[in-house]
């Protein structure tokens, strides 16, 4: 049995079981996740599978309620990307699972035999993280007998032996305020060698005519290649992904309407987890086999996943802590192939750079006035001196007019731009600890921010409703006699 965390690696892990036991037809893989037709997955457990690929909800679903599926037999059971597991708040459902399986281990209890009730046989447990935690250290105790852990050198070392009751179900606000003295304070991440790793800086109100800029530059670069770009919440995603496969733009004003082409000539794909399971499958499936694509997506597809080909990953908003920092960017650059990251920092957000240098992890500044200047608009002498700001830029300038219009001509638009933009300052209020000092909603041009949105509204009207909403909570915190401290939920 292995458990996974999202659906995209659930298949992903399937597809390879496929491919790998083609010729042991006795060997039967199969998976179960939320979202497939329960029939149809109550059928196959009771045909018999040999290899099951689960997500803890779903998989806790049929233990409880599907009494032709059994599990006697069950050998092995592997827990892959753990912390993530246990982030996205399956820790209840991991330890029930646990308890029905026989597999949990008391937190005073190390010298029971490994035999889980209702089973004949030893039982192997093994648990995968790239990065490690109280949380994934208690999980270790208590599905592990002696647990060893083995590092990507070889070297093996006992997790910490005196461990504390901790309650999965826990935010990792909390959890992050109650163990931080417990964990290492630094820890150095290998990037591959043949990563090249730059940032962007640039005005908050130009981010996304630079995104697009860039964009437009790698896919005028290179024709064959694939993008994958990282947001922070399901909103954003949904507002450039239209905007990216509606918005047409020309430099010639003369240019009639029907010659006028995408700005962007490739395909684009979107991948969050609100969206209906077969679109996300879809999309996991169609992005994989394309040959030059851009992918729009949240952190749902920051762990695991294996996209061949992907060439250049973009991090719009900030990954938050530095481990999310080397998942997203680790989409690329695998296998000895080379890759390239960029990260997108606002002038504020500068300070983030030297957070990411205490984990060994270095960034170069991308050229971008140089990037810029290399676009041309329609009577423009090549030979006139660009602006050395980039909001006034005559090309940032040009494209920043173009987007407010097409938002502006279309309601539906401009409504994904208001839900955009609310999403997004609630998002930036939910980084914890020490980012709580770089990113810091405080600090932000409201209007600038509006602006990066392709919206000319005021943004008190803008963010009416997420000002409505933080009145309301307010007003119930009163009522009720809740402390202001909240525990906040962040978006996959």
């Amino acid at each position: 049995m292995v458990l996974v965390p999202t659906r995209e690696l659930c298949l992903q892990v399937y597809e390879i079981l496929q491919k790998l036991l083609h010729r042991f037809h006795w060997i039967v893989p199969g998976y179960v996740m939320g979202g497939e037709n329960r029939s149809k997955e109550k059928a196959r457990l009771r045909k018999g599978i040999s290899i099951l690929i689960a997500i803890p909800g779903r998989l806790l679903d049929h233990l409880k309620n599907t009494p032709s599926f059994l599990y006697t037999k069950l050998r092995w059971i592997t827990f892959d990307e753990a912390d993530r597991i246990l982030e996205l708040g399956f820790g209840q459902d991991i330890q029930e699972i646990l308890d029905l399986l026989g597999s949990r281990k008391a937190a005073n209890d190390y010298k029971e035999s490994t035999v889980p009730r209702n089973s004949e046989f030893q039982r192997q447990n093994l648990l995968f993280s790239a990065t490690f935690n109280e949380k994934v250290n208690h999980l270790a105790k208590i599905s592990l007998h002696n647990p060893v852990m083995i590092g990507l050198e070889g070297k093996t070392r006992k997790p910490v032996s005196t461990i504390e009751s901790i309650d999965l179900s826990e935010s990792d606000e909390d959890d992050e305020v109650k163990y931080s003295s417990k964990m290492p304070t630094v820890i150095d991440y290998k990037i591959p060698t043949q990563l090249i790793q730059r940032y962007v800086k640039m005005p908050c109100g130009s981010r996304l005519v630079v995104l697009l800029s860039i964009l437009k530059h790698l896919f005028e670069r290179d024709t064959s290649q694939k993008v994958v770009v990282f947001f922070s919440t399901c909103d954003t995603v949904d507002f450039h992904h239209s905007l990216l496969s509606e918005f047409h733009f020309s430099t010639d004003p003369q240019t009639k309407e029907r010659v006028i082409q995408m700005f962007l000539g490739c395909q684009t794909f979107r991948l969050h987890g609100n969206m209906e399971h077969e679109d996300r499958r879809s999309t996991f499936q169609a992005f994989k086999t394309e040959k030059s694509a851009l992918l729009l997506s949240t952190d749902v597809s920051a762990r695991g996943l294996d996209f061949p080909t992907v060439r250049c990953i973009i991090q719009y908003d900030s990954p938050g802590e530095a481990t999310e920092y080397v998942h997203r960017v680790g989409r690329t650059a695998r296998l000895g192939e080379r890759g390239e990251s960029l990260l997108f920092l606002q002038l504020v957000e500068i300070d983030y750079l030297q957070d990411l240098e205490k984990h060994g992890v270095s960034l170069a500044e991308y050229p971008l006035l140089k990037v810029l200047d290399n676009f041309t608009l329609h009577g423009q002498n090549k030979h006139v001196k660009k602006s050395v700001f980039i909001d006034l830029h005559p090309w940032v300038l040009c494209l920043q007019k173009a987007l407010e219009s097409f938002i502006i001509s279309k309601p539906k638009m401009d409504e994904l731009a208001r839900k955009g933009f609310c999403s997004w300052v609630r998002a930036y209020t939910a980084h914890r600890g020490e980012l709580k000092r770089i990113f810091m909603i405080k600090k932000l041009h409201l209007g600038h921010v509006a602006k990066s949105f392709a919206l000319k509204q005021q943004p008190s009207l803008v963010g009416q409703s997420f000002q409505k909403q933080n009145k309301k909570r307010k007003r119930f915190e009163k009522k009720s006699g809740l402390s202001k401290k909240r525990k906040v939920a962040r978006v996959t």
